[in-house]
């Protein structure tokens, strides 16, 4: 079954009782059983529902995995993968992350006895010098957030392997129309749902995929223990929006491509991070793992001065001021001091995230009408 295919017909099947074409809303905490045990495969909605299973299995199938399993968000879902560890374990993380996962790990699982030491995720040599016994899981974004570096999956999966270690991958600014890492040697996918593959910013929700056996038994059991599942309502939007992923994200792609030139060339601009552009210092490993480059861009000013990137963010029309990203709109944001605020200052300018840094999730608007946006707002700065 071929990408396009798989989102609209993987994982689901008419409703057998009236023939629906589309996924029920199971609405329901509980399922009558003829006997103790002795049930259709669901006896209560946090343990599986039949909306969610539908999904789970849709998502399972795009990213070329075995097992699927929803969350009421993302960091739903990287607090289940983080509790696979225990107290004293140690995490290589990425430097360049979404602050809510930095926020997550620094301030939840490390005062829990779990440490994590974030690096540069260019250097090989650097990252297995951080290896030791305590070591028990890599975790990268890639393309990551907010600087769109890319990270080499399959380098990545080499040192996993050799030392046994659980491997992350949040795909979320990718999706798997344009990035598949399980098929690159990862362990675990993880997505924020919320974004492209919903698709229209209209649901929180978060997912994490797999492969393994014995990694999709533990997930699961965490995943009923703590119970941080979403309803059927959430499961049949996301369900809803990925029939559309490969068409929009066709969209995004094109846009990003067209808004990332016309940045690149703009005098008040310093550096546009876009891994499309031949100048990215990551070009050629996007063009090895991905099958295209995205709708997200950053970029920074000339000058930078805070005053003029809050003038920018402050005088679009099409690009909308909010958090977030991945919707059919175009959104524009000021990670320093919106969705990265929670790292500090010192940690992120360290990285680029610089007080100008501002980042555009592009959506699948006239491109024409985006770019003459853009130019409008940076008029409004001398």
């Amino acid at each position: 079954m071929k990408f396009g295919t798989k989102t609209i017909h993987a994982g689901q099947k008419p409703d057998p009782t009236t023939g629906a074409i589309m996924t029920p809303i199971y609405q329901t905490s509980t399922y009558v059983q003829k006997s103790p045990g002795d049930h259709k495969g669901y006896e209560y909605s946090r343990t599986g529902n039949p909306t969610r299973k539908a999904l789970e299995d849709n998502l399972a199938a795009l990213e070329n995995g075995k097992y699927g399993l929803c969350f009421g968000s993302g960091l739903a879902a990287v607090d289940c993968i983080i509790k696979l560890l225990q107290p004293g374990d140690e995490v290589i993380s990425t430097n360049d992350l979404y602050g809510g996962t930095y926020r997550i790990f620094t301030k939840v699982f490390e005062r829990l006895g779990i440490k994590f030491h974030f690096t540069g995720m260019n250097s090989i040599e650097q990252i297995e010098s951080l290896v030791n016994s305590k070591t028990k899981m890599i975790w990268a974004e890639t393309p990551t957030n907010p600087m769109l570096n890319i990270i080499n999956i399959k380098e990545l999966s080499k040192i996993s392997s050799k030392n046994n270690l659980i491997f992350v991958v949040d795909n979320t600014f990718a999706t798997p129309y344009l990035q598949r890492p399980l098929d690159l040697g990862a362990d675990i996918v993880m997505h924020s749902l919320t974004k492209y593959m919903g698709g229209h910013s209209d649901v929180v929700m978060g997912a994490a995929i797999c492969k393994d056996d014995k990694l999709a038994e533990q997930l699961y059991f965490l995943q009923n223990s703590c119970g941080g599942v979403p309803g059927p309502q959430d499961s049949f939007l996301i369900l809803r929006g990925i029939k559309t992923l490969h068409v929009r994200m066709q969209r995004h792609c094109e846009n990003g491509k067209a808004i990332a030139k016309f940045l690149e060339k703009h005098p008040k601009i310093n550096n546009v991070y876009w891994p499309g552009l031949k100048n990215h210092p990551n070009h050629a490993t996007a063009k090895s793992q991905m099958d295209d480059f995205g709708g997200m861009i950053s970029f920074d000013l000339i000058g930078n001065k805070l005053e003029d990137a809050i003038k920018i963010v402050s005088n679009t029309h099409f690009f909308t001021l909010a958090e977030s990203l991945g919707g059919v709109e175009s959104l524009i944001g000021h990670p320093a001091s919106m969705t990265h605020a929670a790292i500090p200052k010192v940690e992120r300018e360290k990285t680029g995230v610089v007080d100008t840094l501002i980042r555009l999730s592009v959506g699948i608007e006239d491109v024409e009408d985006l770019i003459k946006d853009l130019q409008n707002a940076l008029n409004k700065i001398s």
